[in-house]
Formats: C-alpha cells, sequence, structure tokens
C-alpha cells in the first residue's frame, strides 16, 4: 500500500471516529438537550451540528471544481437555532457527513496533491482535508463538552473512563505489538 493510499484511509477512519463520537454524545440526550443555549455568545448542540453541516457542504460539493465557499452557503444562518426537533438535527448532520463521505471516497490517491480553493485561497486537497480534520474534530469536541454538562450524571464514557486509565494499560499491554489504526478497536469498545 502506497502511503495516499494509507493517507486516505488513515484519515477517513480518523473522521469516522469523530462522527461516532458526536453521535453518541447526542445519543445521551433528552432531544430537548440538543436545542440549550446558555447565553447569547453560545451556539446549542443543534448549531453546532447546523454549522458543521453547512461547511461540509459547502467544502465538499464540486470540491475538485469549484471554491469550497459557495455562493449559496448562507453561514450566518447556520448559527440560528431554528431546527425544531431531534430528526431534523440528525438530518441535517447525515445530510453534511454524507456529502463529505462521498466526496472523501471518491478520492483517488493522485488527487491528493491537486490544488482546490476556499475563498480564493489554493489548498492542495490534503491541506483541505487536514484543515477539516482540525475543524470538525474542534466542533465535535464542543458537541461531547456540552452534551456532558447537560446530561449531568450517568454518562457513558466515549473516552478511557474516569480512574480507569491503568487497568487500560495493563490491557494494552498484555496485547501483542500490532500495527493498526486505534480507531478500529475504539470502534468495537463504544459500540
Amino acid at each position: 500500500m502506497n502511503a495516499t493510499t494509507s493517507y486516505l484511509e488513515s484519515v477517513k477512519k480518523q473522521f469516522l471516529y469523530y462522527k461516532m463520537l458526536g453521535e453518541k454524545a447526542m445519543a445521551q440526550l433528552e432531544p430537548e438537550q440538543l436545542f440549550v443555549a446558555v447565553n447569547e455568545d453560545t451556539n446549542s448542540i443543534a448549531v453546532i451540528v447546523k454549522h458543521l453541516s453547512g461547511n461540509m457542504l459547502s467544502r465538499w460539493t464540486d470540491f475538485l471544481t469549484t471554491d469550497g465557499e459557495k455562493e449559496t452557503r448562507n453561514r450566518d444562518a447556520e448559527f440560528e437555532n431554528d431546527l425544531q426537533s431531534k430528526e431534523a438535527v440528525l438530518a441535517f448532520w447525515n445530510k453534511g457527513w454524507d456529502c463529505f463521505l462521498g466526496a472523501l471516497d471518491s478520492l483517488q490517491p493522485e488527487q491528493l496533491s491537486e490544488i482546490i480553493y476556499i475563498r480564493n485561497e489554493g489548498h492542495t486537497v490534503i491541506e483541505a482535508i487536514n484543515r477539516q480534520l482540525a475543524h470538525y474534530p474542534y466542533h465535535i469536541g464542543q458537541i461531547v463538552f456540552y452534551a456532558k454538562q447537560l446530561k449531568n450524571s450517568d454518562w457513558d464514557s466515549l473516552s478511557i473512563p474516569k480512574n480507569k486509565s491503568n487497568s487500560y494499560n495493563v490491557d494494552k499491554f498484555a496485547q501483542e505489538k500490532a500495527i493498526k489504526n486505534f480507531t478500529e478497536e475504539e470502534f468495537r469498545r463504544l459500540k
């Protein structure tokens, strides 16, 4: 396997992992908790989802041939809390992820060095992917953090549970050394 093929496989696993974390966090909440904003400067989880979806649709629709900031995007509207149901939030979530993952799946290794534009700024496809690999987990971290605060008790941990690091490490070091992406085991653990 060459490095570019390995890169595409690795980043897809990373994105799917963060997608799963967001979904697992939202699933622990009551539907109305998705719409809570504690003050004027705080976005609800629903608004964060709208923004992520809007970004994904803009960046990854026809991304090899059109600017990643589409004229049809209304970024400011992404920050309006106008969704009315958990189903609407999840529909936005899935629409964005479907677009993004479809674009990622369509990439060929030789396209990674092509130049694409976001607001007239040139990026290689690798740079554009890496830009989003920083952006999407940033917002998913907000979702997880906010969900933990809203849940307030009986949180099902999405990482190594509190006070379980030692036993986790004992289990890991009891295994044979292996080359694998950490997400493979995390998917199994969190299912």
